[in-house]
């Protein structure tokens, strides 16, 4: 059985829990698991693989031994997703810098535009097993 990669996002922010969301729903094969980025499974693996991302404002996957940020963890995760998204990792072609401004801008205000939390989203029971702490 192949290990699953893990996506690492920010619990309190509407706009990440909607994406989880809207992953879990078109990701059928249970490719993705996930787990807050402040929580203790992210952190110890960020630590222990001493990973310089630029958190808590960035999407972090993990896969296959290696961390993906920004636009670039977007584009692989839209890959592995059912329907017309894997079409989305045709701009990988665009260089990272202008990608990353693009999600960079989105990522400054994503609480602004999209809302915060005071307490972490939680999962339907039917996908409580791909959550992590």
């Amino acid at each position: 059985m192949r290990e699953p990669a893990l996506i690492f996002f920010d619990g309190h922010c509407h706009l990440c829990c909607g994406s989880v969301q809207f992953i879990l729903q078109r990701d059928r094969a249970g490719y993705f698991h996930f787990a807050p980025i402040d929580g203790s499974t992210a952190q110890a693996i960020l630590n222990q693989q001493d990973c310089s991302a630029p958190l808590p404002d960035s999407i972090v996957l993990y896969e296959n031994g290696k961390f993906y940020t920004r636009s670039t963890a977007a584009l692989r995760i839209a890959k592995k997703l059912t329907g017309g998204w894997p079409l989305l990792y045709v701009f990988m072609v665009i260089p990272a810098p202008l990608r990353n401004w693009i999600y960079n801008l989105i990522a400054k205000n994503r609480y602004r535009w999209f809302g915060r939390s005071e307490t972490c989203w939680m999962p339907k029971p039917a996908w409580k097993e791909r959550f992590k702490d």
